[in-house]
């Protein structure tokens, strides 16, 4: 039953999550993951495990869910080897769910359909939602594809995962459509923290007032979700902060494509950095306020002449 068969190759926060939702809308997904205990999941929940990639060699489609574009051409490299000597069946479709480069997903496909003699589409579908809208299978869906029936033959699939899938042109133009959310999602973030700390360090409560803030124009889904978190200082991961910094950087990359400016980008890049520095890199995306406290910490100390401890 090749209609409803995929291979799913990186389970992990979100990718098992997805991968389960697939198999319950009756998908048949065969799964790989560096971690057994990642495949162990995917298996109790029905679906099947691979020895390696370039096992799925035979699948109509197969998802990459990894955490940037290298790591996908790694995993794709026997996958590809395997084309050459064997060519897929006409209309295979590789899908990048991942958040990765939109100039480098372009070269990425271009290098798939030469290997595979033009049998290969890649689709780059990236996703929105965290955590949760992946267990809920509620996620966002920003997909790229050289044509409108090469979205197609994807569009089932994605649709057990996300109930906004949107094609939004070519090859790239997913990624492109995710680096603009991560924009937003990013620095708006950000200001919430800075409020958050400003609050607090002045005397107001950071919760009463997200609470009404939410009520007027300040009001939005990121503060809805991530302004809990900010408020409480709970930074229990959903997804780690530090690929933030990766894709505001892609923003950058695009906007030089573009001729366009990006001032909140170029801050977000420095400020997610910094991040990193401070080794927060794999907690939640709300600790860019603990980032933000350690910023002020510093400042201050310079302002008195001391150093921070």
């Amino acid at each position: 039953m090749k209609d409803k068969q995929a291979g799913f190759v990186g389970l992990g926060l979100m990718g098992n999550l997805m991968a389960a939702n697939a198999i319950k809308h009756g998908w048949h997904i065969t799964g790989w993951n560096r971690s057994p205990e990642a495949v162990a999941r995917l298996t109790d929940c029905g679906g099947t495990a691979a020895a390696t990639v370039a096992d799925m060699h035979h699948l109509p489609i197969i998802i990459f869910m990894l955490p940037d574009l290298p790591h996908i051409e790694e995993a794709a490299e026997g996958l590809l080897q395997g084309w050459q000597q064997q060519p897929p069946a006409p209309g295979t479709v590789v899908l990048v769910m991942s958040s990765v480069s939109p100039t480098g997903i372009k070269e990425f496909g271009r290098r798939v359909r030469l290997l595979s003699e033009g049998n290969v589409h890649v689709v780059d579908a990236p996703v929105s939602g965290g955590t949760k809208g992946a267990a809920d299978g509620n996620l966002a869906i920003m997909a790229g594809a050289e044509d409108a029936a090469v979205f197609q033959s994807v569009e089932p699939l994605l649709r057990t995962m996300g109930t906004t899938v949107r094609h939004l042109g070519p090859l790239g133009a997913g990624s492109l459509a995710k680096a603009c959310n991560q924009l937003v999602v990013g620095t708006t973030t950000a200001a919430l923290a800075e409020a958050a700390e400003l609050a607090e360090r002045s005397g107001l409560d950071p919760a009463a007032l997200f609470e009404v803030l939410s009520g007027g124009l300040a009001g939005s889904r990121v503060l809805d979700v991530v302004g809990p978190r900010l408020a409480r200082k709970d930074y229990t991961p959903t997804g780690p902060a530090k690929f933030m910094h990766k894709d505001l950087s892609f923003v950058l990359d695009a906007a030089r494509a573009a001729g366009t400016a990006t001032p909140m980008a170029a801050a977000g890049v420095e400020l997610y950095a910094e991040l990193k520095r401070q080794g927060l890199g794999d907690q939640d995306l709300a600790v860019v306020r603990q980032t933000i406290a350690s910023l002020g910490q510093q400042a201050a100390a310079a302002a008195e002449g001391t150093v921070a401890p």
